[in-house]
């Protein structure tokens, strides 16, 4: 029988970020195994790939710190379980508080699953507020599963767990088939774009992404192009940050990229760089879609999963953040040698292949919740 799986995906629209391809993959790697129902708030269109599983959409009622609140949540997944009972609710963290109150709404027979993300960073002053609510989620949850071993000894949240038990170490996994073969479209935009050395960026615009350092890194890295795919609200100031700096005939802001046109840059960039500079960025998913690609990666050094993905002198080179002239100098160096940027390359690929897989993700995943439910009985 066909577990029956709540979970909470934060969005499911065409800009959806890393949390939310998490909850695609495992709700398409489970089926057959797992019957999964993702309540998101409402933003926008639809995510242009194939979504698993029911999607209920929850209307925003106002937001704080940049996180929508949705009180109809609660409602949803009540009527929800009412009608079809849940095994399972599968918490996204940091996520809407509601839904962690929606979570708690159900009867205890649902076990309570915790994926964790990254700790709260940004809004400190919420947190404090929210803290013992958060000890109490974490505590009494059934499961946590950590996508790396960095994601427990990096955080500052996660000492409310008395029991160490209750950590699962699996990894996010991808069905990397799509990246296997160069595309036609790589050639394109090497020719539209040409440079020494083509530097591919991804990610919303948004304060802990670091792209600022990378276009101040053009200044001291002469023979690098880049590519910045996404958009977001600091879209404007990275504009004009190009402009001032002159090296705006050098970076190309492509805007948001569609999802069957990514493998055409991942394929067409010798070096993928993700210079986020907080800890908000806890693992990157789209280095991980590089590394499958087989390019190297540059990034820097958070103290979490994010070098734990990409591993210095073994995949990529990894850099201190908020540091143009330590980025500048891992592009010219992988520019001066070829065989290194191949060799990275290489090994990148194997990594994201062999730990990273959706097969790895699937079989650890749906080992945690047979546990929790076999607790039950």
């Amino acid at each position: 029988m066909s577990i029956q799986v709540l979970t909470f995906g934060r969005y499911a629209d065409e800009n959806f970020g890393g949390l939310e391809r998490y909850v695609f993959e495992l709700a398409r790697a489970l089926r057959g195994e797992a019957t999964f129902v993702n309540i998101v708030a409402s933003r926008g269109g639809p995510p242009d790939l194939e979504v698993a599983g029911k999607t209920v959409y929850a209307r925003p009622a106002f937001e704080i710190g940049g996180t929508p609140v949705c009180p109809s949540m609660l409602l949803h997944a009540r009527r929800l379980h009412a009608r079809s009972p849940f095994d399972i609710v599968h918490l996204q963290f940091p996520a809407d508080p509601m839904a962690h109150l929606a979570a708690a709404s159900l009867p205890r027979t649902v076990r309570r699953v915790i994926t964790w993300h990254s700790d709260i960073v940004r809004q400190k002053n919420l947190l404090r507020l929210y803290r013992p609510f958060l000890d109490r989620l974490v505590r009494t949850a059934d499961a946590i599963i950590l996508p790396t071993p960095a994601h427990r000894s990096a955080s500052e949240q996660l000492g409310a767990v008395l029991d160490p038990s209750k950590f699962n170490i699996v990894p996010y996994g991808f069905d990397f088939s799509r990246l296997a073969e160069r595309p036609a479209g790589a050639e394109a935009i090497r020719a539209r774009h040409g440079g020494k050395l083509l530097v591919f960026a991804l990610g919303r615009h948004v304060y802990y992404k670091g792209f600022e350092y990378l276009i101040r890194a053009l200044q001291q890295a002469p023979d690098a192009r880049v590519v910045l795919g996404g958009r977001g609200p600091l879209t404007a100031e990275l504009v004009a940050l190009a402009r001032s700096l002159g090296v705006d005939k050098r970076i190309d802001l492509v805007g948001r990229i569609p999802e069957e046109r990514l493998t055409d840059y991942y394929h067409a960039c010798d070096v993928f760089c993700m210079p986020s500079v907080e800890k908000a960025e806890a693992f990157g998913i789209v280095q991980l879609e590089a590394m499958a690609a087989g390019k190297p990666v540059v990034c820097c050094e958070l103290g979490n999963g994010v070098t734990y993905v990409n591993r210095h002198g073994e995949t990529g080179l990894v850099v201190p953040p908020k540091d143009p002239a330590a980025l500048a100098a891992a592009l010219q160096s992988l520019y001066a040698d070829p065989a290194l940027r191949a060799r990275l390359g290489e090994q990148a690929r194997r990594r994201a292949l062999g730990e990273f897989s959706l097969q790895n993700m699937r079989d650890g995943t749906l080992a945690v919740y047979r546990k929790v439910l076999q607790a039950r009985l």
